[in-house]
């Protein structure tokens, strides 16, 4: 498997992280750990030296602040639907709401398989955000 890594083709993305095969080898579960929930604390205090998992780290606590955003949303405009009495509304806000978590899932997912190849290719959307030093 360290072979496949040192034989890979550098990809030449100015927002890819240059990262070693040993480094990957070594970190891999901590970089996929950091796109499940909470668990994204995981990598942050165990792998700190890790630029793999610190990269992958990154993109998932943007991942799981969005995710706690949006329940608190989710939960709040649920409860003013309920409230009113208007549940045509409720129901269609249930189905957006529903959406936007498998969106989540998605992204969860693309991270996750990206960890799990070694690569360092931001997310969607996510990416985009530095959050981690």
């Amino acid at each position: 498997m360290a072979e496949e890594l040192e034989n890979k083709p550098a990809e030449n993305n100015a927002a890819q992280t240059e990262v070693t095969p040993e480094d990957v080898q070594n970190n891999k579960v901590f970089a996929i750990l950091a796109y499940f929930g909470i668990l994204v604390l995981v990598p942050i205090f165990a792998a700190k030296e890790s630029k793999f998992a610190r990269f992958h780290a990154n993109q998932g606590l943007g991942l799981f602040i969005c995710e706690v955003a949006w329940s608190i949303i989710s939960y709040i405009i649920t409860a003013l639907l309920i409230h009113s009495w208007s549940f045509g509304l409720l129901t269609m806000w249930s189905l957006i709401s529903w959406l936007v978590w498998i969106g989540f899932l998605v992204f969860a997912i693309i991270g996750i398989v990206n960890a799990a190849q070694g690569s360092t290719k931001p997310m969607p959307i996510f990416g985009k955000f530095k959050i981690l030093k």
